[in-house]
């Protein structure tokens, strides 16, 4: 992080009357890590110690915020995305054969299966055909088709850190989509990246504006139309907990819960990836709000709460990352061994998901940090989750 955001943070704790060390104790916070911010010793400082500080002096994270708290892709994911990054430069110009889009259609569906269980292996070995393929085909009747296929290729560069490249896959989901309806899918990914980069106000901005855009009325939409926008409002939710402004967590997770409550149930308003909506998908974002907040035993009462029969896909990403916040919950309090089971099975699930998430590496650092020894199991999940220290 630059001295600019030293100069912030000095320049508030000192109108608020603040010594470093009261900022430290109200913050939690050590010391020497807000003498080092002040003084622009930090190369990167976390979105969470950021909202930490942003709380303790009464402020947005925003305000303090210079730039992104991206994670970028390692060294071997880049490597397993090269060809759909290649596949995505190429845009079908050097094919021989033209595709069909009953051909294309086949081969997006053969991947869906593999992409519901996170096989990111696989997927990354079948997509640049299917990517070149799709921007092959003819300009207007192959639209909507290419527009879901790209709008899917830069959810995966997204989930494995390569955000300049889902930036691109995605900004071309949305120009080819044939209607705003079938834009705001690539929209979602978009502010996901965004959120994901900690680039907080983009993120807001973005999923205000489409909200509004394609804002439903309730008696006639679509259970589509209603997921579509009522997750853009948990979206906006995720942003207004972590910019320390709760006000408009309550107004969104509000407005995204009248739209679950329509529906009425879980479904899933995008096969590719499975992107689920409903009363418990809106739940389980309470409970990520309630994490960030300090409130473990809210997110451990949400999910005891809901009957595993509501939930028809345990391996959705955003049913991953709820288990990430039980487990974070449970570090919280001290429960060690139960933080630790619930990442056993999260990789059980989704072994190929697990290692992209630096929430999974904090996590097992936390426990890492407050425990005298490791159990083999610990050591063998910091492994897994290529905890570094």
């Amino acid at each position: 992080m630059t001295a600019d955001l030293g100069d912030r943070v000095a320049s508030v704790r000192k109108r608020r009357g603040l010594s470093q060390r009261e900022l430290a104790e109200l913050s939690g916070i050590s010391l020497s890590l807000v003498k080092k911010i002040e003084q622009g010793q930090r190369g990167t400082v976390r979105l969470e110690t950021l909202r930490a500080l942003a709380v303790a002096l009464g402020v947005r994270t925003s305000t303090l915020q210079d730039q992104g708290d991206a994670e970028w892709a390692s060294a071997e994911t880049v490597d397993l995305w090269g060809p759909v990054r290649r596949a995505l430069a190429a845009r079908g110009d050097d094919l021989e054969e033209r595709p069909t889009i009953e051909g294309v259609r086949a081969s997006y569906q053969s991947l869906l299966p593999a992409l519901g269980r996170h096989l990111y292996s696989e997927v990354a070995a079948g997509l640049p055909a299917l990517l070149r393929d799709a921007c092959a085909l003819d300009e207007s009747e192959g639209r909507a088709l290419r527009s879901r296929i790209l709008g899917m290729t830069g959810w995966l560069l997204v989930q494995n850190r390569q955000f300049d490249s889902a930036a691109d896959a995605l900004a071309r989901a949305i120009d080819e989509a044939p209607d705003r309806g079938t834009a705001a899918a690539p929209v979602n990914a978009l502010v996901w990246s965004h959120l994901r980069q900690g680039q907080l106000r983009a993120a807001a901005d973005l999923a205000q504006q489409w909200a509004d855009d394609i804002e439903p009325r309730f008696s006639r939409a679509t259970p589509v139309q209603l997921a579509l926008w009522g997750r853009l409002w948990l979206y906006v939710a995720n942003v207004g907990v972590r910019d320390n402004s709760p006000g408009i967590t309550e107004d969104a997770l509000s407005l995204a819960r009248s739209a679950a409550d329509r529906i009425g149930r879980e479904m899933s308003y995008d096969p590719a990836p499975h992107r689920p909506y409903g009363p418990v998908t809106v739940a389980q974002i309470a409970g990520e709000c309630a994490v960030i907040t300090g409130r473990p035993d809210r997110v451990l009462a949400i999910a005891d709460s809901i009957p595993a029969a509501a939930v028809p896909s345990q391996t959705a990403a955003p049913r991953l990352r709820h288990r990430l916040d039980v487990a974070n919950a449970h570090v919280a309090l001290r429960n060690y061994s139960e933080a630790v089971a619930t990442l056993q099975d999260i990789r059980a699930l989704a072994p190929e998901w697990l290692p992209q998430q630096r929430y999974a590496r904090d996590i097992l650092g936390s426990i890492v940090r407050h425990r005298r020894t490791l159990t083999p199991e610990m050591r063998e999940l910091a492994d897994a989750v290529r905890l570094e220290y």
